[in-house]
Order: C-alpha cells, then sequence, then structure tokens
C-alpha cells in the first residue's frame, strides 16, 4: 500500500514542468498513479466537435494530474516548500508534519493505546 503524504485542499508548489514555481490548490488525488490534480496547474485544451449539447464547439481548458514527485507541499509557518513526515503523538494518535519547521498538519489516524507514550 502506498502511502500519499499530499492530501486534497493542501497548498503546494510545482517543483518542475511548464508551471514551475507557481502555487495552488490541490483538487484530487489519484492514488492509484500517484498523481494529483492542482487548481489552475497543467492545463490542456479539449477540443470539441459540435453537438445537440454544444453547437458551437469548441475548446473547453481542464488541468490535467501531475506526478506527485514534482509538487511541494507549502509549510503553513514559513509558507516555503516543504517536505512531510508521520509522527505519533503522546496520545497516539498519527499526525503529518512538515519536515523543516516540524509544525502540524492534521491527525491521519485516531489515538490507539498502542503507540501511546507511557
Amino acid at each position: 500500500m502506498r502511502h500519499i503524504h499530499i492530501r486534497k485542499d493542501d497548498t503546494v508548489e510545482i517543483l518542475s514542468g511548464d508551471d514551475k514555481g507557481k502555487r495552488g490548490r490541490v483538487l484530487r488525488v489519484l492514488v492509484d498513479s500517484d498523481k494529483v490534480v492542482v487548481e489552475g496547474m497543467n492545463k490542456v485544451y479539449k477540443h470539441l466537435r459540435p453537438s445537440r449539447q454544444n453547437n458551437q464547439g469548441g475548446r473547453l481548458s481542464k488541468e490535467m494530474p501531475i506526478a506527485i514527485s514534482n509538487v511541494a507541499l507549502i509549510d503553513p509557518t514559513t509558507n516555503k516548500p516543504t517536505k512531510v513526515g508521520v509522527r505519533y503523538l503522546p496520545d497516539g494518535s498519527k499526525e503529518r508534519f512538515a519536515k523543516k519547521s516540524g509544525t502540524g498538519l492534521g491527525k491521519v489516524a485516531p489515538a490507539r493505546a498502542k503507540y501511546a507514550k507511557k
């Protein structure tokens, strides 16, 4: 099983490609293919043939998935890209955290007595 540390609604920075350096919000995480869809990034034109619903036809602009290795999470305290780690809290619950500042990014799993600090 894969562990993807970027979640929906996280703010990320694009590390490579045409949109390098830009920031956006994650709309979807595609776990099977290790990709994310970021709002307003990696846009392509889908050409539509005229049909009953769309008499005119034309071009529809849509976001395409980006490899998860090409995005970095933005640390909420430093406002810079960071790696994401997972740690257990004293009560035994698991949380994501920003590696640069150590800031917690929200719980991942509920408290378990097995992992609680005694």
